[in-house]
Order: C-alpha cells, then structure tokens, then sequence
C-alpha cells in the first residue's frame, strides 16, 4: 500500500491539485484510492472534487466524530466517490476543533488511568476500518500547519510529498519541513520519509536553476520538475475536477504543455507507485 501526504508549509504551492492530480493518475493506472480531506480552514479538495456534501451541517457522520471515539455510522459510509476509482473522505467544520476534541479525550482517559496519544487516532480509524483490504493508494490532504491534523496525518501515512515552490520562500518551507519531520520523529519515535519534493511552477531562470541544483545536492529526491501550468489548475478548480478529466471533458483542443504536464504527473505517480513496491496493473489514461 502507498500512503502519503502532500505537505508544505508555505501557502499556495499546488498542494491540494497535487493531491488531485496524483490521486487521478493512481486511479487511471488501476488503483483504488482514497483521499481524506483533513484540510482544517476551507476544506480545497472537498471543494475541488464538487461532491454533494454540506461541510457545516452538523448532524451528518464525519471523520472528526470517528477520530474521538464517537462516530454516527460505519466508516466506509463517510466516503464518497468522486470520479472513477477514486473515493473522497470530505473536510468537515468540526476539524477546526479537533485540537480541543482531542485534548478532551486525553483528560478524560488520563482521569481514568488509560493511556492515549492524540496524534495516534487517525491511524486506529484507518486500521480499525481495515482500509489496508480495500485499498492500494491513501492521500490525506491538510493544511500542512504544525498540529494534531497534520500529525495524525502523518502518524496514519509515514511518507511526505512536497510540492515546492523554487522561490527563496520555497526553500526555507523545505527547511522548516525538515525541522517538523524531525521533531515530531523525536516526540512519538516514529520514522517519516521523504518520497518526492516536487517543483511546481518551475519557469527555468538563472535563481530557480541554482535552487534547484541545491535542492537536488541535498539529497532529496526531485523526481520531476513541473512548470508554469496556472492555467489548468485554474480550470480544473472551476469545472471542480482532475486535471485529466479537464483536458478530456473541458477542452475543445489538446495543448502540448497541459498534455506534458499530465504525462509529469503521471511519471511522479509511477514513481510514488514504486518506492511503495505498488505494481501498476494498467495505465488507463
């Protein structure tokens, strides 16, 4: 199984359509994904799949009441299909409080002598929901800000892919990520790995060239470097789908650089695919 979740500190780098895209691309290769939607402030990949979901209604089932031990319904009910081989966990109003909800489960088991660990409860739903028979490919997509969403996300996926921004802001995220990665490491002794940083938005000047050599030299593994594709990620957040499906359904004509940049991802996805030991079994599209 492959599990991952796209972080980066800094805002506005591509990390919700690069959870899409990639989601997508698992998908058309013949995996069932599932995406959960652990985005505290907007929910931008519950938004950008479209489903029919009322993120503020506050007698439905969602994950948050799951993560604290009080769940309305089955867990696979909380998913919804968002296109082919895709199944979508929606973002919820309630994960503005999970902090708080958390604390308040800790108390309350350290009242009674039980142990808990807040980071620890995305991992038991997943687990206990034996998602592992029903799935190949897990995508949890946060605010990337440091807290228990983004450590219960980490906790439950153990890998990162980090869509970089080759900006001078761009590189101190990576070392503000690496400082995350390696205190949260220390603090629940748990290894989390590095599976792609990935440049987004690359327009090959002289500085992006140096920061890019740098980035490489440093050892993490740049798998593919993406370019300026504004553009298509603007109409996928309009039409409120992948950028594959865009091009197919939105598009009156094929254009070279979007059908690149679909053939990057999905060259990102195989290597993804790869460092988990996951077999492609057909690439569809």
């Amino acid at each position: 199984m492959l599990t991952y979740a796209p972080v980066s500190e800094a805002g506005g780098v591509g990390k919700t359509t690069t959870s899409a895209t990639l989601a997508a691309s698992h998908a058309r290769a013949g995996h069932d994904v599932l995406v959960i939607d652990m985005d505290t402030q907007n929910g931008s990949l519950t938004y950008f799949f479209g489903p029919d979901y009322d993120r503020g209604d506050p007698e439905v089932d969602n994950l948050v009441r799951h993560l604290v031990g009080r769940p309305k319904g089955d867990f696979h009910d909380l998913t919804i299909e968002v296109e082919e081989g895709i199944d979508l966990i929606p973002s919820h109003n309630m994960l503005e409080d999970l902090h708080e909800f958390l604390l308040n489960e800790k108390d309350q088991a350290e009242n009674f002598g039980e142990s808990y660990s807040m980071y620890h409860q995305l991992h038991r739903v997943l687990r206990d929901a034996n998602v592992r028979d029903e799935y190949d490919v897990i995508i949890v997509d946060s605010a990337g800000k440091a807290g228990p969403t983004l450590y219960n996300a980490l906790v439950a996926v153990r890998n990162v892919v980090i869509p970089f921004e080759a900006t001078a802001k761009g590189q101190e995220s990576i070392e503000g990520l690496d400082d995350l990665v390696d205190g949260l490491e220390q603090s629940i002794n748990i290894d989390v790995g590095v599976l792609a940083v990935v440049p987004i938005g690359y327009k090959d000047t002289r500085d992006q060239r140096e920061i890019l050599g740098e980035l490489r030299e440093s050892g993490f593994p740049v798998p593919v470097v993406i370019g300026e594709r504004g553009s298509l990620m603007e109409g996928c957040w309009r039409q409120q789908c992948s950028p594959y499906t865009y091009v197919e359904e939105h598009r009156d004509r094929k254009r070279d650089y979007e059908l690149e940049t679909l053939e990057q991802f999905d060259e990102l996805a195989r290597h993804l695919e790869k460092e988990a030991g996951l077999e492609t079994p057909e690439v569809t599209a």
